[in-house]
C-alpha cells in the first residue's frame, strides 16, 4: 500500500514562491510515476507535473518555465518548487502515484489525467493573493 504525505502550502502574494513536498511509502520495489495535479473551487482537478522513476518528466502548459518538479530517490520525496504564482494558480494542490510492477508496460499511460494514478495525498492548500 503506497501512502503519500504532501506539506509545504501556504499563502503567498502573487509573484512569491513555494515549494510543495509529497512523502512516499509503500512503493520501493515497483516502478513509479508522481505527479502533482491541483483543483480550484468550481474546477476539474488538472495536471500540473509528473515524473517518472526512470527519468521522464512533463509539464503542463500553465506551469511551464516557473514550477520545477524534482525527486530524491533516497528520501522517496517528491518535491514541486512553484516560481513566480499567480492568482490563478491559487488551488489545492494534490500528491498522486501510479505504480506498477517493474517490467510492466506504461502504454497508454497519461501524467496528465487522474484516472491514471492509483494513489493520492490528502490535498495542501495554496493561496495566492494579488
Amino acid at each position: 500500500q503506497v501512502q503519500l504525505v504532501e506539506s509545504g502550502g501556504g499563502s503567498v502574494q502573487s509573484g512569491g514562491s513555494l515549494t510543495l513536498s509529497c512523502a512516499a511509502s509503500g512503493a520501493t520495489h515497483s516502478s513509479l510515476c508522481m505527479g502533482w495535479f491541483r483543483q480550484a473551487p468550481g474546477k476539474e482537478r488538472e495536471g500540473v507535473a509528473c515524473a517518472h522513476r526512470r527519468g521522464d518528466i512533463a509539464y503542463a502548459d500553465s506551469t511551464k518555465g516557473r514550477f520545477t518538479i524534482s525527486q530524491d530517490y533516497d528520501k522517496n520525496t517528491l518535491y514541486l518548487r512553484m516560481n513566480n504564482l499567480e492568482p490563478q494558480d491559487a488551488a489545492i494542490y494534490y500528491c498522486a502515484a501510479e505504480v506498477r510492477p517493474y517490467g510492466a508496460t506504461w502504454f497508454g499511460f497519461d501524467p496528465f489525467r487522474s484516472a491514471d494514478f492509483g494513489y493520492w495525498g490528502q490535498g495542501t492548500q495554496v493561496t495566492v493573493s494579488s
